[in-house]
């Protein structure tokens, strides 16, 4: 019986789900043992997130090639890139300095290569963002939380942040489409079969907004450019006021490669749906992405426990068959991440 088996018979087999190692990453030295803690809760794939370092690696790739752990996906730029330039907050595949958008695109080429040699289906990206002399979003989520999204001071900042990031995005957005499509080009050259997914992202000055995504996958159709919805940043985001999920999603859902499943609760993400919270139904808004989109990953902060992630996970399957008219207590069917 190989890993992938044994962890089948698991009683909390989470089959067509995924996991990002951001949940456990800080707790392990060792990737095997990071690796087997996520195992442990039933789940048969990872997601490799962008501080999986080549140190971490030389214990996890003999966990993949003997089939104990399926990867889904691969988070650029991987493995870890000490430089913040090319780090998850940054202009990167938007830069105006040619050397450095050429750097950028060569590391999300080679994130797509460990993909590729992992079976992973996809690379989720942070395209970029329209830089501020200083981090305006951590400013505006310091004064909603303190007076409030309608406060006078909230609504001056965002005006301000707004008028400077209509002013600057289509500059950013047209180096991206060109440095997504200089990636494409390349992973269609060798043969990979691999989703591109451009991440809704968590800060109000970073790309892509929801139509953003739109105009970039327009822009790139034939590529396997995609949209990879995280549903918690996408919560955050409408909070703050930059898109509408429930408008602008539809016309997406077809277009989405992949999703984070958390929750936001306030403006403090990557918590477990639903539990958490205690909030029954806001999260209900995504259940037709998550049931139709095949990549599902996890993507949990460290204070969440087991027990609440084993939770979260049968609540989550509770809504997801209720909506198929199936029994409440009969988990959803795999999401098309074969094992």
């Amino acid at each position: 019986m190989s890993g992938l088996d044994k962890t089948a018979d698991h009683a909390h087999d989470k089959a067509g789900y995924s996991f990002s190692t951001c949940w456990n990453i800080k707790r392990h030295a060792r990737g095997s043992d990071m690796i087997e803690e996520i195992r442990e809760l039933g789940f048969r794939q990872v997601e490799l997130n962008y501080n999986v370092t080549d140190e971490l690696l030389k214990t996890i790739e003999p966990m993949i090639e003997r089939g104990e752990i399926g990867v889904s996906s691969v988070h650029n730029t991987f493995p870890h890139v000490a430089d913040p330039d090319y780090g998850t907050d940054s202009v990167l595949l938007g830069f105006e300095d040619e050397e450095k958008r050429r750097r950028a695109v060569e590391l999300l080429v080679r994130s797509a290569e460990y993909a590729h040699r992992y079976g992973a289906k996809a690379v989720v990206v942070h395209p970029g963002e329209v830089p501020f002399p200083f981090d305006i979003s951590r400013k505006l989520q310091e004064i909603y939380r303190e007076q409030g999204r309608d406060a006078e001071a909230y609504r001056t900042l965002w005006d301000e942040m707004l008028e400077r990031r209509q002013a600057l995005a289509g500059g950013y957005l047209a180096r991206i489409r060109d440095s997504l499509e200089q990636a494409s080009e390349t992973l269609a050259a060798r043969g990979y079969d691999l989703i591109l997914g451009i991440e809704t992202r968590s800060r109000c000055n970073q790309i892509p907004t929801l139509a953003e995504a739109r105009w970039l996958i327009d822009q790139l159709k034939g590529s396997p450019v995609k949209l990879w919805f995280d549903i918690g940043h996408g919560m955050m985001m409408e909070r703050m006021g930059l898109y509408d999920n429930a408008a602008e999603l539809p016309g997406l859902i077809g277009d989405i490669g992949g999703l984070h499943i958390h929750e936001t609760i306030g403006l403090s993400d990557h918590w477990c749906p639903y539990v958490h919270s205690g909030d029954d139904a806001t999260f209900d808004l995504f259940l037709e992405a998550i049931d139709r989109v095949p990549l599902k990953v996890y993507e949990l902060k460290a204070a969440c426990e087991p027990e609440a992630i084993h939770r979260s996970h049968a609540i989550l399957q509770q809504k997801l068959s209720a909506r198929k008219g199936a029994p409440d207590s009969k988990p959803a069917a795999d999401g098309g991440i074969q094992a």
